[in-house]
């Protein structure tokens, strides 16, 4: 502590007189920085000032205090609603006197509405808020890494609440040694904080009560604190918090964060317009591991009932085709043979029974003659960050065109956040197939079959037998001859472009044998 920062209270003035201290409200310890609202003096106007403490005669504690303006110098070219603009940046020398007792100010504009402690001193928001809380910040925070600013949301008291509803990065100044991981971190600790009232991360404030942790230490799951919290938002922010660079269940990328969030918005907002509650679905790993994915969708209709119905309908309007046809002809025999009516067989009005239901056929070995072949099981098929929606890749074979399975949305295309991601198709015996057919509304997105040796390979142990662009539609893609095998992998390796984004749907995917 400096020998004035005692001298820092409601009334006072700092910046050379220019700007008068209102409030405090918060410090964050690991970058030595208080958080003030003040008034400036010669705008007439309030603003956020984040206060550097420190000794100046003290050289290390003064480098890391240049190295944090000079980041808040950098990321004022960066504008964003949810992040309060830079307005000036005050060093030693320039704009603060060594008399004052701090190492330099970074000004922002204030950001009015409510304190993020604040909002959560009574306990949790509901997991559908707390999404729609997070959103438009982490948005904010992939654009910023975009261009390789780190915004520094990894303390709660940086952050306030909007009128409009939304987080807002008030008091900004990322520490000197921050990175983009810190970033993320510090999205899954305000997505815990938001969902459980407890904050995850080290030297918190001392009004936030910290979160539980488990004996390995890692923080006990959002999910286990309030029962009410999805999987899918539980699991997410417990992987943010991971450390990354040891596990491969973490996060790495705000991208990854964003896409949940806007999943999660996207499932809550169909749930108000229909009526329905999304449903629930658990893909559980064959390993046996804790890596349970939890994910949500809408619901969706049977399809084999909805079979059922439409060859029920069908054969009923044939019978009544055939009853109509029977009339015209007894009226028109009526007639031409002076009354007498035709005789013939007397039809019921009965309806026909349904057919019975018939069991598919076994998947077609390597000898067979051309037909399709049911895969028994497929998976995500991920070689780096965060599986893209593992929960509902069964849907491009559950034989209904009108479910699909879809990709995270990207800023920028593959490969350059990741080399692609695939599906992995498992048969119950080794099949030579010739063609693929995938449908897809995702025009241009680019695709390769490869053949694997097991469920789990590497990306360099699989090999090419086919590809090419997508339709929007059906495309059909021959295979090159290859040894049968058990395992195929549609890996999709560029994304369809959509108003500067990027992402892939598909519907469905058929695999057929011979040539």
């Amino acid at each position: 502590m400096s020998p004035n920062q005692g001298q820092l209270s409601p009334g006072g003035v700092i910046g050379d007189g220019r700007y008068r201290l209102l409030a405090q409200f918060g410090a964050d310890e690991q970058a030595g920085a208080l958080f003030w609202r003040a008034r400036d003096n010669q705008l007439g106007r309030d603003v956020a000032l984040s206060v550097l403490l420190g000794n100046p005669a003290d050289r290390n504690a003064a480098s890391q205090a240049r190295r944090t303006l000079d980041r808040a110098m950098h990321s004022a070219t960066f504008s964003h609603p949810t992040v309060s603009r830079v307005i000036d940046v005050l060093s030693l020398g320039n704009g603060i006197s060594p008399s004052e007792g701090v190492l330099g100010m970074v000004v922002a504009d204030w950001s009015p509405g409510t304190d993020l402690v604040d909002l959560v001193a009574d306990g949790a928001v509901r997991p559908n808020t707390a999404a729609a809380l997070l959103e438009p910040l982490t948005s904010a925070v992939e654009q910023a890494h975009q261009t390789g600013i780190v915004l520094g949301v990894g303390h709660p008291q940086r952050v306030r609440v909007t009128r409009d509803g939304a987080l807002r990065l008030a008091f900004p100044g990322a520490q000197p040694d921050a990175t983009l991981r810190d970033d993320v971190r510090g999205l899954g600790a305000l997505l815990y904080l938001l969902l459980t009232g407890r904050w995850p991360l080290p030297e918190g404030p001392r009004a936030l009560p910290a979160a539980p942790t488990a004996p390995d230490g890692s923080v006990v799951a959002p999910k286990t604190l309030q029962p009410t919290v999805p999987s899918e938002l539980s699991n997410l922010a417990v992987r943010c918090l991971a450390d990354n660079r040891n596990t491969v269940s973490g996060i790495r990328t705000s991208a990854a964060i964003l896409a949940v969030l806007e999943r999660v918005a996207d499932d809550d907002a169909a749930s108000h317009e229909t009526g329905q509650i999304p449903v629930t679905q658990v893909v559980e790993p064959e390993d046996g591991s804790d890596d349970t994915v939890w994910t949500t969708r809408k619901p969706q209709r049977d399809p084999v009932r909805r079979k059922r119905l439409a060859i029920a309908i069908g054969i009923l309007a044939i019978a009544t085709v055939a009853i109509l046809i029977w009339l015209v002809t007894g009226v028109i025999g009526f007639f031409s043979d002076g009354g007498s009516a035709p005789s013939g067989p007397r039809l019921t009005a009965s309806a026909p029974a349904p057919p019975k239901q018939q069991a598919p056929p076994p998947a077609a070995p390597s000898s067979q003659a051309p037909g399709p072949v049911k895969p028994t099981d497929v998976q995500i098929f991920n070689v780096a960050d965060d599986p893209d929606s593992p929960g509902t890749v069964a849907r491009v074979n559950d034989g209904d065109p009108g479910t699909e399975w879809k990709t995270y949305t990207y800023k920028q295309n593959f490969p350059s956040l990741k080399p692609g991601v695939g599906i992995i198709a498992k048969f119950d015996k080794p099949v030579t197939l010739s063609q693929v057919n995938i449908d897809s509304p995702s025009e241009g997105t680019s695709v390769q079959i490869r053949t694997a040796d097991s469920q789990d390979p590497s990306l360099g142990d699989t090999k090419i037998v086919g590809g090419g662009d997508l339709a929007n539609g059906q495309s059909q893609l021959k295979l090159n001859d290859y040894p049968p095998t058990q395992y195929l992998i549609v890996w999709v390796n560029k994304l369809a472009s959509n108003d500067g984004q990027y992402a892939s749907k598909i519907s469905e995917i058929s695999f057929l044998s011979g040539k």
